[in-house]
């Protein structure tokens, strides 16, 4: 049996004591962190600058951060609502406020998508890598401490542990220390909220050196509320949607698209007629691909777990079993209600979802055979920021150096994607985002910085449409992304690949893709959106209804914070609009019912005017 601890610091002795004070420290990607460990081995550190700390890491999960009065307002009540017992990893708030010691290091090879821009710190550390490829490089490293959160259960007499939300790293390196390959101490961290996960991951309590368990370090997990599915990703989803071949197999990667596809999904094998439509609306002269019920239904088998997996098993769409597993995953993160729907899941449906390694998700490497029967006809769908009119994708940094996220396993699966037979990588942009309060076209001519390069370009796709360019000539690919590209800016992209000399001076834009504008997407998206069958949350959200209201006009308020001219159209929308159902309720939920100053009076108009704006 590991030794037992209920103090976080006396776990940290213990641990320094048995390895020494120079410690390299795995820590799992996400949900898993064993927060009090980490933040009594950094005490630990910061007290005694003898010890040498490197923390090894990736999706360091922070609390949200409003940037201005009006987000507070909105967010602080969801913070102690939805994270008000959680710990803060002391490091992070360190590393932000460029206050780390000298003897600390953090390393990460994956951000939470745009919190580190700027900070020079995390910046410098991080590893450009494959997540297939992380542990290989923290064993390099020489890892001599891995924490990680865990469930505990006892069987008979038996106490077991779940690596539950994380198998990705920590298997492989597990199977390294078996090997001799690693010498390292595992640390569990006790959770009672973690779901006990079946499968690979759970494991005798002989495999961890120590573990803390108390009531008093049990936290509520970090439960990032539902993002609403805008018009964009919805469109987005549903093409995407109509490339999945029933009987196939499906990957989907982070981000609020994905919601949007398992619901085009569920819509498509529920709800078939209203799916054809609404296709038929978004892209009339394009041809329907795959728009069949699913008879024999996908088998899932995708790094990251989310919730909407489970709306996609419980809808008939996942049901194609693989030695009885409908769904393998390395890791999972998502709201509250998720988590509870793990934990109360009956047995035998709760043993169709294996957790296992990332190396066994992400890589077609070992057992390759079983692999390929297994992943028939497999679609990897992941988001991309931007896109080159030649087919290149940028998916984790900027052209000058800053890392926004991070390569995962996006690389990987668009590797499987060309050494698997029928497989497809499906990457999904949003044509379209807004800088200082300008639209910009993500579709660039090139771009100075490459996650996928061009020699694997595959399937893009917008919110207007499909570019399918595996094995097209680059003349045939800029043709085929400048259809697919807002038509604000078409012309100014096809000019710059005619003068490149890319493409034939006599080239012009079917008349059918010259209007790629947001209105056409939404008037095209009005039916379904009005019958219900494509919901703001899909799956559930944590906020109120009221708060489901104010999302979208606090959205609005964003984008308009840096144009004058639209600022003052809402304060006199403000000042005219109606009082409408509902809105003071939100003007109430905001601390704008009755308010005290000049500030709060422009808020105030702001905010109904933005209400009013969008109702229309």
């Amino acid at each position: 049996m590991p030794r037992t601890f209920t103090d976080p610091d006396a776990i940290a002795e213990d641990i320094v004591r048995e390895v020494g004070p120079r410690l390299v420290v795995g820590l799992p990607l996400g949900l898993g962190k064993a927060n009090h460990v980490i933040n009594a081995l950094y005490a630990r550190a910061v007290a005694d600058r003898s010890i040498h700390l490197t923390l090894f890491s990736a999706l360091t999960l922070e609390k949200p951060n409003p940037s201005n009065d009006l987000e507070r307002r909105f967010i602080a009540p969801v913070i102690d609502r939805l994270f008000g017992r959680y710990p803060d990893l002391v490091h992070a708030q360190a590393l932000r406020k460029r206050a780390l010691p000298l003897n600390v290091e953090v390393v990460e090879f994956f951000f939470l998508a745009g919190k580190w821009i700027g900070v020079p710190a995390a910046q410098q550390n991080y590893i450009s890598a494959n997540y297939t490829h992380a542990a290989k490089y923290l064993l390099d490293r020489g890892v001599n401490v891995v924490t990680q959160l865990v469930a505990k259960r006892v069987v008979n007499g038996e106490t077991r542990y779940s690596l539950s939300c994380n198998t990705d790293i920590t298997l492989d390196i597990l199977a390294a220390r078996r090997a001799g390959q690693a010498a390292f101490k595992m640390i569990g961290q006790v959770n009672s909220e973690l779901p006990f996960m079946p499968g690979a991951g759970d494991v005798p309590a002989d495999t961890f050196h120590a573990v803390l368990d108390s009531p008093e370090t049990d936290f509520p997990l970090f439960a990032p509320p539902s993002e609403p599915v805008s018009d964009t990703k919805y469109a987005i989803g549903l093409h995407s949607a109509s490339l999945i071949r029933d009987g196939g197999s499906l990957q989907i990667g982070i981000g609020q698209v994905g919601d949007a596809l398992a619901q085009s999904l569920i819509v498509r094998h529920r709800h078939n007629g209203e799916f054809r439509d609404v296709m038929q609306r978004l892209s009339p002269d394009a041809p329907l691909r795959e728009s069949a019920p699913f008879e024999q239904g996908l088998y899932g088998v995708s790094e990251m777990f989310f919730e909407a997996f489970l709306g996609l098993i419980d809808a008939g769409v996942l049901k194609r079993a693989v030695d009885g597993v409908l769904l393998h995953g390395a890791f999972f993160l998502g709201p509250k209600s998720f988590y509870r729907a793990l934990r109360e899941m009956k047995p035998d449906d709760i043993a169709r979802i294996q957790m296992t390694a990332v190396s066994f998700t992400n890589e077609l490497y070992g057992d390759e055979d079983a692999k390929r029967r297994a992943r028939v006809d497999a679609r990897f769908v992941n988001n991309a920021m931007m896109a080159t009119l030649m087919g290149a994708a940028i998916s984790d940094g900027l052209d000058n150096g800053q890392v926004v996220s991070g390569v995962g396993g996006q690389f990987n699966f668009v590797a499987q994607a060309f050494a698997l037979d029928g497989a497809r990588s499906i990457l999904t942009l949003e044509s379209v985002r807004r800088e200082k309060g300008k639209p910009v076209s993500n579709v660039r001519w090139n771009y100075a910085h490459t996650t996928i390069p061009r020699h694997l370009r595959d399937i893009i796709v917008t919110e207007y449409g499909i570019a399918n360019l595996r094995g097209k000539s680059d003349a045939q690919v800029i043709a085929a992304m400048l259809n697919v590209t807002d038509s604000r800016f078409q012309i100014e992209l096809m000019a710059e690949a005619k003068d490149a000399g890319k493409l034939p001076r006599s080239h012009e834009i079917p008349r059918s893709y010259r209007d790629n504008h947001p209105e056409r997407i939404a008037e095209a998206l009005k039916p379904a959106r009005a019958d219900g069958l494509l919901p703001s949350f899909p799956f559930g959200t944590d906020f109120t209804d009221v708060e489901q209201r104010l999302i979208p006009a606090l959205q609005l308020l964003r984008e308009a914070a840096s144009s004058i001219p639209e600022l003052l159209g809402l304060v006199a929308t403000g000042m005219t609009a109606d009082e409408a159902p509902g809105v003071s309720e939100c003007l109430t939920r905001m601390g704008l019912a009755q308010p005290q100053t000049m500030r709060e009076r422009v808020y105030r108009l702001l905010l109904r005017g933005a209400l009013a704006q969008g109702r229309l």
